[in-house]
């Protein structure tokens, strides 16, 4: 049996990640540590709930003593680190918590590993043994006009959340060149889909728009970003482990950029469709003053993943769009109850957690 320790699993990506594991695999075994804030919840598992290979852990990624206790009880072969702050609206209001949670947890995890994995015998860490750090195309910076992100572009961080993310990335990278960590780092582009925090573009617009609400856009609306479907991800997640190469960075992207306000405009069009109802249109739309170090375009250059691992994004943007335009609209209490956390956890009702799922 194959077990992974997952980190941050109850949140977006992560909770996509579980669901898609136990559906293509059968003898795994999944521990899944979270501190569920604001962007975890334990509803966004209650599909794997009774599923006896997957085991939920609350706690806090920062939390030494717990993680090493994880390691010894479960011996995991996969650390997969999803667990981070990714708002970046957040991080321009408080960047500590990013730094606690993205730099100082990945630290902790990586330390952890580093002491459960090094083999006394050989005076190196073991290579049946992986650490995975999830990352982000934020890492690189903005682009111009032309170009794309690869593997080898600089990390030019723009942001208090994509700076403790490269920070992040350069620690793993760290302990795999210092200490023969068995490492790989995978940034991606924007995802989208079912159960992402209704923060997050796609899923605020949805809910502004079947409410008639404002939808509010930085600046002209003319930022672009390249869009991937959630479940594409995990696939490419799940290749990395088995097949990538120890040390890689992997860039995982859906070559589907789109301008903002484009996206918006799309959602604006298949949900009045899909409705029936014509007031959802683009009077909605409300340009607001641009966010500070607000990166103009983001590319992905998937070349590597695609011809090293034969990883391809297979859902078309229009058709994953509409998937997850219908899983919102099934699911709206969902979506309120999400809501609902993330202004309770903004107002300090829950400032006690300081991990983020």
């Amino acid at each position: 049996m194959t077990t992974y320790l997952m980190t941050g699993c109850a949140g977006f990506i992560g909770s996509n990640m579980i669901r898609y594991m136990l559906r293509r695999h059968s003898d795994i075994r999944i521990v899944n540590l979270d501190a569920l804030t604001y962007a975890g919840s334990l509803e966004n598992l209650e599909t794997v709930g009774e599923d006896p290979r997957h085991t939920f852990v609350r706690g806090n990624i920062c939390d030494r003593a717990l993680v090493s206790r994880l390691l010894e009880e479960y011996d995991p072969d996969f650390v997969v680190n999803f667990a981070a702050e990714s708002h970046v609206d957040r991080s321009i209001a408080d960047p500590t918590v990013f730094l606690e949670t993205n730099v100082n947890g990945t630290f902790n995890l990586l330390q952890c590993c580093k002491e459960f994995w090094y083999d006394k015998k050989t005076g190196t860490c073991r290579k049946d043994r992986r650490f995975l750090q999830i990352s982000t195309d934020e890492v690189y910076g903005s682009l111009c006009r032309d170009g794309l992100f690869s593997e080898c572009s600089p990390l030019d961080p723009h942001s208090p959340y994509s700076a403790s993310k490269a920070a992040a990335d350069h620690f793993v990278q760290a302990y795999h060149d210092t200490f023969g960590l068995n490492t790989i780092i995978t940034r991606c582009s924007n995802n989208y889909g079912a159960m992402q925090s209704p923060e997050k573009l796609i899923p605020l617009i949805i809910r502004n728009a079947v409410a008639h609400r404002p939808l509010p856009i930085y600046g002209d609306g003319l930022q672009i970003r390249d869009w991937i479907y959630v479940e594409d991800h995990c696939r490419a997640i799940d290749m990395v482990l088995s097949c990538g190469k120890n040390g890689e960075v992997y860039n995982i992207g859906g070559r589907c950029e789109r301008t903002n306000l484009s996206v918006v405009k799309l959602i604006l069009a298949q949900l009045s469709e899909k409705l029936n109802d014509p007031e959802i249109n683009d009077s909605l739309i409300e340009h607001m003053t641009d966010r500070p170090g607000h990166d103009r375009r983001y590319g992905i250059d998937p070349s590597k993943i695609m011809a090293e691992l034969g990883w391809r994004p297979e859902t078309p943007f229009d058709a994953g769009l509409g998937k997850t335009i219908d899983w919102y609209l099934e699911n709206r209490s969902w979506s309120e109850r999400a809501a609902d956390r993330a202004d309770r956890f903004r107002c300090g009702e829950e400032a006690g957690l300081c991990a983020r799922g």
